[in-house]
C-alpha cells in the first residue's frame, strides 16, 4: 500500500483512486474525528461509519473542484464530515431542532451574565449550524457565520450545538464538557461575542468593496 505522502502526491493531480486508498488509510482517524464531533442524541440515529460513507462519497465528487496544493486532504475531508454531520442532525432530528429555540430561555439572554445575545443571531447561527448547504444561497451573513464556525475549538463548537441546537441546560453541557457551569455561561457569551465581532468585521471590509451600501442577499 502506498504512504500518505505518495497518496497525497496523486490526490494533488486529481487522482480518484488514491482519494479512495488514502480514505481507507485513515479510516480509523476519520471515524474517530467524526465520533467525537456526533452528539449522544445523533449516535442513537445514524452510525459514524454511515457519515464516513457519506463524505468518502462527497469528496470523491468534488476533488476535481477543490484546490488541494497548500491544503493537506485530510484537513478537507475533516471538513467535509462536520458538513455531513450537521446535515444529518437536520436531517434525523429536524423536528427536535425546530423546537429547541422555545427550549432556550432566548428572553434571559443578553449581558455578561446571560447565555449570549439577542434571539435574532441565534436564530441565524441556528440556522447557520444546521443548513450549512442552503447558507450559500441565502444572505452573506449566514455564509460567514458558517465560515466562521469551522474555526472554532472543538468543545466550542459542541458547546454551542448543545446548548442551541439540542436546547440543553448549562449545567447539562458542563458535565458533557468537564467544566463547571460558570465556566460554560462564561464561554458561551464570549463565542456568540466572537462570531458576532467576525461578522461586523466582514461587513465593514465588504463595505469598502462595493458602491452598493447593502450586502447581498
Amino acid at each position: 500500500m502506498a504512504t500518505s505522502e505518495e497518496l497525497t502526491t496523486r490526490i494533488r493531480q486529481d487522482d480518484e483512486s488514491a482519494l479512495a486508498e488514502y480514505i481507507e488509510l485513515h479510516r480509523p482517524q476519520l471515524l474517530a474525528f467524526i465520533d467525537r464531533n456526533m452528539s449522544e442524541a445523533l449516535r442513537r440515529k445514524v452510525e459514524p461509519g454511515d457519515i464516513l460513507s457519506e463524505t468518502a462519497v462527497s469528496a470523491l465528487a468534488g476533488l476535481k473542484d477543490i484546490d488541494l496544493s497548500e491544503r493537506e486532504p485530510f484537513s478537507w475531508l475533516c471538513q467535509l464530515a462536520e458538513r455531513r454531520i450537521i446535515d444529518a442532525f437536520r436531517h434525523y432530528i429536524g423536528a427536535q431542532k425546530r423546537s429547541a429555540k422555545k427550549e432556550v430561555p432566548l428572553q434571559n439572554r443578553g449581558g455578561t451574565g446571560g447565555d449570549g445575545e439577542g434571539g435574532g443571531f441565534v436564530d441565524l447561527l441556528v440556522a447557520s449550524m444546521t443548513s450549512p448547504s442552503a447558507a450559500f444561497s441565502r444572505g452573506q451573513k449566514e455564509y460567514k457565520l458558517q465560515m466562521a464556525l469551522t474555526q472554532l475549538p472543538e468543545a466550542h463548537r459542541e458547546a454551542i450545538r448543545l446548548r442551541y441546537i439540542e436546547g440543553r441546560p448549562t449545567k447539562e453541557i458542563a458535565e458533557v464538557l468537564g467544566k463547571n457551569d460558570g465556566a460554560v455561561r462564561v464561554m458561551l457569551t464570549r463565542i456568540l461575542d466572537r462570531l458576532q465581532k467576525i461578522l461586523r468585521d466582514e461587513a465593514v471590509f465588504e463595505s469598502y468593496l462595493s458602491p452598493d451600501p447593502d450586502p447581498p442577499e
